[in-house]
C-alpha cells in the first residue's frame, strides 16, 4: 500500500510540474509577442528621435499597429484551431 501512495504522490507532483511548466511557457510566449509588437510597431510608427511624450499621430499609429497585430494573431490561431479540430474528426 505504501508503494501505491508514493506512486500516486509522484504522479500528482509530475502533473503539477507539467502545469507549472505550461504556465511559464505561456508567459514566455506572451512576453515574446509583446517584444515583437514593440519592435515592429516602433519601427513602423516612430520617426526621428523619441521625445518625452508621444504626439497623437504616433500614438494612434502604435495603437493601430498593435491592434492589427493582435487581430492577425487571433485570426491565425483560430484558423489553426479549426484545422486541428477538422483533422481530429
Amino acid at each position: 500500500m505504501d508503494g501505491f501512495d508514493i506512486n500516486s504522490s509522484e504522479k500528482a507532483d509530475a502533473s503539477e510540474l507539467q502545469r507549472m511548466i505550461a504556465i511559464e511557457q505561456q508567459k514566455a510566449q506572451f512576453q515574446a509577442q509583446v517584444h515583437n509588437f514593440t519592435d515592429v510597431c516602433w519601427d513602423k510608427c516612430m520617426e526621428g528621435s523619441p521625445s518625452s511624450k508621444l504626439d497623437s499621430r504616433t500614438e494612434t499609429c502604435l495603437v493601430s499597429c498593435v491592434d492589427r497585430f493582435i487581430d492577425t494573431t487571433l485570426s491565425i490561431t483560430n484558423r489553426f484551431t479549426q484545422m486541428v479540430q477538422k483533422g481530429a474528426h
